[in-house]
């Protein structure tokens, strides 16, 4: 069973406050317009600002759309969780938020609540998802593999804690019929229990 990380449950929470549940309705139009941030156009690189009471997104207007929903993604982290002005921030920090805002990029664009509607031939063959993943998510070829093999490798931990998690639970089991051994431990902890209530 799939556990999602912090990440893909906040991501999904936001779409769900969009009401944005399939990739054909993701539309950063809409997005900015729902989540009230001004989304602009420009011939410079893409970044995110906080101006007199309001957000914006600028993009560079000659990437492809792909790109350019790409770096929506990237500057939409800056906006939704990061503080303060990148000019005054040591550059470990800026460094930091650049890799979160990459990150939640490969996810609010791709999200996982949405990739997991699907059944991609093999998510093992990565070369198989990448053609579809960027399809359906209007994405490059090299961002849908990030993306795959990112998931894949979600995929394969869920798997190992799901493993680890059965292989404990045979080791120690949690349900009762507790052990006689399990039962007298119990019994001692609430003689003692009931022994300190009554001194009290």
């Amino acid at each position: 069973m799939y556990s999602f990380t912090m990440l893909e449950d906040y991501v999904k929470r936001v779409y769900s406050y969009l009401s944005i549940d399939d990739p054909i309705d993701i539309d950063m139009e809409l997005i900015s317009y729902k989540l009230g941030i001004r989304l602009k156009y420009w011939d410079e690189g893409s970044e995110a600002s906080y101006f007199r009471g309001n957000f914006y997104i600028y993009l560079n207007e000659r990437l492809p759309i792909q790109e350019q929903w790409q770096e929506f993604g990237h500057e939409l982290c800056h906006v939704l969780t990061h503080e303060g002005h990148q000019s005054f921030m040591p550059n470990e920090f800026l460094k930091y938020q650049e890799i979160k805002a990459e990150n939640f990029a490969l996810h609010f664009c791709v999200p996982t609540f949405m990739l997991l509607n699907y059944e991609i031939a093999n998510y093992y063959n990565i070369k198989d998802g990448i053609p579809f993943v960027a399809k359906t998510f209007n994405v490059t070829e090299e961002f849908a593999k990030k993306r795959l093999i990112h998931f894949r490798n979600q995929l394969n931990q869920a798997k190992s804690d799901e493993e680890h998690r059965r292989y404990m639970e045979s080791l120690y089991p949690k349900a009762p019929p507790y052990s006689k051994e399990t039962n007298a431990i119990l019994n001692k902890l609430s003689i003692l229990i009931e022994k300190k209530g009554v001194k009290q």
